[in-house]
């Protein structure tokens, strides 16, 4: 047999050196395809529930909305291990699918089966982006001149940087940490409360009831079409302010007449600092963003397509003076893995 293969080998060693040739250049292929990981994912197929009932006690939580959640997803197929924990105002729940379950399959069952779940009024429920443990590899900062403030700075991340990144292929979710949120606050008076024999109920109900928009159908004329609008959303803290509770001797009362309206953050749960000593750069009230990366991508393509879209974001949409600075990426580490490798 090798005698037989030796002489073919010979006599035909052209037709031999192209098939060298062709096997190699399929080898460098294959070799350009593989995906380059520093922390290869190992993990089984998990889909995780995050259900948010916010203000209520651990114990609330866990009666009213972690147990139900399991009720309804107990017999979810293929599930091997199921795991919950409950915290002040947020019930998690993991599920662990057999081996080579299909990820999106699993996804699909919980979510058919959460839609019969019995939950309070108020819960959010969503399920975890598709990705694991060692899916974070990228981090940044939103770093901006001293005349934007930190809740400007956030919104420009909630309202710019992050849809912008997310529109890159692989990505599986952008995480917010630090920086204060934009909220309208109304300050109430007592003492003005029961001026006008009035309930906080009441201003709640009157704010949400005048925070919409509605449509009215369409008037023709002359052979067009011409919308019909009632404008209602709340824009800015007069619009709270301006908004009628009720009528005191045929005179209206306003928000304003109860107390003030201002814009603050909640109470932060968190504050987000970092230093670059040789820059001489101190934040202790920044915006950072966590990339996480969805299962099964290629880490080194995603992160190269990732930051061709923050330097096109850098240069087109940004305001002047808002720049993003890399914290944390990942390529870092493999292209030194490979180093040490080689």
């Amino acid at each position: 047999m090798i005698k037989n293969l030796l002489l073919f080998s010979l006599r035909n060693r052209w037709i031999v050196v192209g098939i060298s040739i062709a096997l190699m250049l399929v080898g460098y292929f294959c070799f350009t395809q593989l995906k380059i990981e520093a922390y290869p994912d190992i993990a089984d197929t998990n889909v995780i529930v995050v259900a948010q009932y916010k203000g209520r006690a651990a114990e609330e939580v866990e009666q009213q909305v972690t147990v139900a959640i399991e009720r309804a997803l107990q017999n979810t197929p293929n599930v091997l291990d199921r795991r919950s924990r409950t915290i002040f105002g947020l019930g998690i729940v993991q599920l662990t699918f057999k081996d080579g379950t299909d990820d999106y399959f699993a996804r699909q069952q919980v979510m058919e089966r959460l839609a019969t779940a019995d939950l309070p009024d108020g819960v959010e429920v969503e399920l975890a982006p598709l990705s694991t443990a060692v899916g974070e590899i990228f981090r940044y900062v939103v770093e901006a001149p001293p005349s934007f403030t930190p809740i400007q700075i956030r919104d420009l991340q909630d309202w710019v940087i992050k849809p912008y990144l997310l529109q890159t292929d692989g990505i599986a979710d952008i995480t917010t940490f630090g920086g204060p949120l934009k909220q309208f606050h109304i300050q109430l008076s007592p003492e003005k409360l029961r001026k006008y024999d009035l309930k906080i109920s009441d201003i709640e109900e009157k704010v949400v009831a005048n925070n919409i928009n509605s449509g009215g159908n369409t008037i023709e004329r002359g052979g067009q079409a011409f919308a019909v609008r009632g404008l209602g959303a709340i824009k800015s803290e007069k619009d709270i302010e301006n908004i009628v509770i009720k009528t005191a001797n045929g005179l209206p009362v306003f928000i304003r007449d109860v107390g003030e309206v201002e814009i603050m953050p909640p109470p932060p749960s968190g504050v987000l600092g970092y230093t670059f000593p040789d820059e001489k750069v101190d934040v202790n009230n920044g915006v950072e963003g966590i990339v996480l990366l969805r299962r099964y991508e290629n880490p080194s393509e995603v992160l190269k397509s990732l930051k061709q879209r923050i330097a096109d974001l850098q240069d087109h949409e940004l305001p002047e003076g808002v720049k993003i600075r890399t914290m944390y990426d990942r390529s870092f580490l493999i292209n030194h893995s490979l180093e040490t490798v080689g």
